[in-house]
């Protein structure tokens, strides 16, 4: 699908997130990636052959109380 030099990294890749943005959604909370990826404002994802990948957000870190 990709038509990139070089091309951007698969669905089934674990970097798939690297993948260049082709459509875009902001006020619905998704974008298109080249590779065929939903990728979900929460991070969650919906691959091209529809499985879905959880949110995997990374854990914030709190300023330690005084």
């Amino acid at each position: 699908m990709c038509l990139h030099t070089p091309a951007c990294p698969t669905a089934d890749s674990p970097d798939r997130e690297a993948a260049r943005v082709v459509a875009a959604h902001p006020e619905q909370g998704w974008s298109l990636l080249c590779n065929g990826v939903l990728l979900f404002d929460d991070t969650g994802e919906l691959l091209p052959d529809g499985r879905t990948v959880a949110p995997h957000r990374g854990a914030s870190v709190l300023a330690p109380s005084r």
